[in-house]
């Protein structure tokens, strides 16, 4: 064997070993509530180096005490087929690449000088798998690693479980994060407690929850959560 068949080797070794300590880490996750993910870590580094002190709210709670009313949104606003995918929302996908390319065109016919906004499809399984142990970075590998992590996050936890640990570190503010900490910051109550509407609002606040929190009077956020409100009754828990 060459010198680069023993490289390519080492290489295949050492990408096996990480996927094998990922799932290692994902089979935990059945017994051992996460302590805080990548996501969160970057987050509190930038905002000690940005305030030299750090704002935390984060109170992990069971989802059995958490307002089903809140899973219901968030299924309704995040991810419709929840229940049904294994992770991977094909369809969505196939809808955001279309959407992606309608914007684009748009936009060089404008020949606007910065790119389109490109429209995600990402299920609450990939965003779990993106926040428990990724970087920001978008390139090919990323999204590789992201897939695989979100089929075995779909393999080893049941979908009660992957919903319970997303509700409970995902952002929701500055410094704001799972379900008791938002419901406490926002409405001065326990996340068992939610409402309907106050359900709907906060899932409606989880693609830009840092602008929501400064912009509460948006009349986006106003309007989509009387969409999310109304979807909700159809939506099936896992």
């Amino acid at each position: 064997m060459g010198i680069l068949g023993r490289w390519l080797l080492l290489l295949g070794l050492a990408v096996l070993a990480l996927q094998l300590y990922l799932a290692g880490r994902i089979l935990l996750m059945n017994v051992l509530d996460p302590g805080s993910t990548t996501f969160q870590r970057s987050e509190a580094l930038r905002i000690l180096r940005t305030q030299g002190q750090l704002p935390w709210r984060q109170d992990w709670q069971d989802l059995s005490a958490i307002s089903p009313q809140l899973a219901r949104a968030v299924i309704a606003s995040e991810d419709a087929g929840f229940v049904d995918h294994s992770g991977i929302d094909w369809d969505a996908v196939d809808k955001a690449w279309e959407r992606n390319e309608k914007a684009e065109a748009r936009a060089a016919k404008r020949a606007q000088a910065k790119p389109a906004k490109v429209v995600g499809g990402s299920t609450i399984s990939q965003q779990l798998a993106k926040n428990l142990f990724l970087s920001g970075e978008r390139n090919l590998a990323r999204k590789a690693q992201e897939a695989l992590i979100t089929l075995e996050l779909e393999l080893f936890l049941s979908k009660s479980r992957i919903l319970e640990i997303y509700l409970n570190h995902v952002e929701w503010g500055e410094g704001v994060f799972g379900a008791e900490a938002a419901a406490r910051h926002y409405f001065r109550i326990p996340a068992k407690q939610l409402g309907s509407a106050q359900a709907a609002r906060l899932a409606v606040m989880l693609p830009a929850p840092k602008r929501f929190e400064k912009r509460p009077g948006s009349p986006y956020l106003s309007g989509r959560t009387a969409t999310i409100q109304a979807r909700m009754p159809a939506v099936e828990l896992p």
